[in-house]
């Protein structure tokens, strides 16, 4: 007895079955996965967050343009010995001021200080200026690495998503394949049983069905090995593998409409070079100019208490007549400093920054030399295998028709079983082949849109 079943049950479990087989049903196209891995993969992350630096660092080059203000204030409590002489001012002395007398004592007082000091670093030929265009170019040389690699990404995972395709194409080939093998199987069983074949027969077809059965498990496993790789890049792995739009790259052939053979002038690669190059040259002219004087307006201000009287020279021990101000003062001024010695390894800084411009720019010609001849190479590859694709049905279709034949032969009793098998083999590696002529085509256009560095001329030949 079937038990009753409220229909409001009925229909949340029919409406909960239908969401389900719509959310494993739904397909991304390659326009979403690629969006989805230069928004989440960690590297372009990275890359982002060097470019964020970057930025910082241009913003505190050019904080040295403001005047530089310190305060101070302290309370001290110590003696106050002193006597007349010269000493060499190390940074780390305390001052040594205080009264001359015949002895030492040993009384200490109450003191405080405090003070305000400015500089502004007003004329100081071009150091500040070369250190902000150095931090700058540094900053456009990461933004050029960052693009870059969101360019050689796009590249990664359209070339990921071309394998998943063609390894999902591949599967449903080797599924038709078995099916064959089993229709095939059966029809060789009865004839078999009937006493019209040998038995030999049933045992080939037999091995015939689980050698389709065995390449279409590799298939199946090639085809997650490759959507996990996908996933991977679109930074979202998880444990099932993305479910990737239909066959429309198996739909036509892509045909390049735009026939120029350089590359673009706003190739990522190149610009990560030429940015690079750049920053080193501005770079080599910081460290020249760093060596030249700076021209400095100044200005202080302080006030002094002390527990010693400046009249008769008693001490007073207590906290508010040390602490009290006494005395105060300020000072304007313009200041200069150069240190001269700095010539020597400045200049040597200099010669060694001016090799790097030298290595930098060397190797910006060698990647122009590899995207050039890379170009050439993907362009002559892109015209052979689309001659490939377009002959890969002529194939499919003699296989198709070799197959067909063999098999009206074999049911006729007019040729053997081996023949027979020969037949669905070619027809079996026919099929493949024109999927993995498709798919070739197809990426090899994808390296010529990466050697030119513009991915457009790929995105606009996928069939919409």
């Amino acid at each position: 007895m079937i038990p009753k079943t409220h229909p409001a049950k009925h229909f949340l479990l029919i409406a909960g079955l239908f969401a389900m087989t719509a959310t494993l049903g739904q397909q991304v196209d390659i326009h979403k996965v690629l969006e989805d891995g230069c928004k989440n993969y960690p590297t372009i992350k990275a890359k982002a967050a060097e470019v964020a630096s970057a930025e910082q660092d241009v913003h505190a080059s050019n904080s040295e343009y403001i005047p530089k203000v310190s305060l101070q204030h302290q309370y001290t409590y110590g003696t106050s010995n002193s006597i007349a002489g010269a000493f060499y001012p190390n940074p780390a002395i305390i001052s040594p001021s205080g009264g001359i007398r015949a002895e030492n004592t040993y009384t200490a007082t109450w003191g405080s200080f405090t003070s305000s000091l400015l500089e502004w670093n007003a004329f100081n030929f071009g150091k500040v200026s070369s250190n902000v265009n150095a931090a700058d170019a540094v900053l456009k040389s990461n933004e050029a690495a960052y693009q870059n690699e969101i360019f050689q990404h796009q590249v990664r995972i359209a070339d990921a998503y071309l394998l998943t395709l063609v390894a999902k194409k591949l599967s449903k080939i080797q599924h038709a394949n078995v099916e064959r093998a089993a229709l095939f199987r059966e029809v060789v069983e009865a004839g078999v049983r009937s006493g019209m074949r040998p038995g030999v027969d049933s045992s080939l077809a037999r091995a015939e069905y689980l050698k389709a059965s065995l390449l279409l498990l590799d298939s199946k496993r090639n085809e997650k090995a490759q959507a996990y790789r996908l996933a991977e890049l679109t930074g979202m792995l998880a444990d099932e593998a993305p479910e990737i739009d239909s066959m429309t790259f198996y739909s036509s052939l892509p045909v390049i409409r735009d026939t120029a053979r350089h590359v673009s002038s706003s190739n990522p690669l190149l610009q990560v070079y030429q940015t690079r190059l750049l920053a080193t040259q501005a770079k080599s002219v910081a460290i020249k100019r760093s060596f030249l004087p700076s021209i400095s307006f100044v200005g202080a201000a302080w006030a002094r208490g002390s527990g010693v009287s400046p009249v008769d020279d008693t001490f007073q021990t207590d906290f508010k007549s040390g602490t009290q101000y006494s005395v105060y003062n300020y000072l304007f001024g313009v200041s200069t400093r150069w240190i001269v010695t700095d010539y020597v390894p400045i200049r040597q800084r200099y010669r060694s920054e001016k090799f790097k411009t030298i290595r930098d720019h060397e190797l910006y010609q060698e990647q122009n030399l590899r995207v050039q001849r890379e170009l050439k190479e993907f362009t002559m590859q892109y015209k052979v295998l689309l001659e490939q694709a377009r002959t890969a049905p002529q194939q499919l279709a003699a296989a198709l028709q070799a197959y067909q034949q063999a098999s009206a032969r074999y049911k006729s009793g007019l040729t053997d079983l081996p023949t027979l098998l020969q037949s669905m083999l070619v027809l079996n590696r026919a099929e493949a082949d024109v999927a993995i002529a498709y798919s070739n085509v197809w990426r090899s256009l994808l390296a010529v849109a990466s050697s030119r560095g513009d991915l457009t001329v790929f995105f606009d030949s996928i069939p919409r």
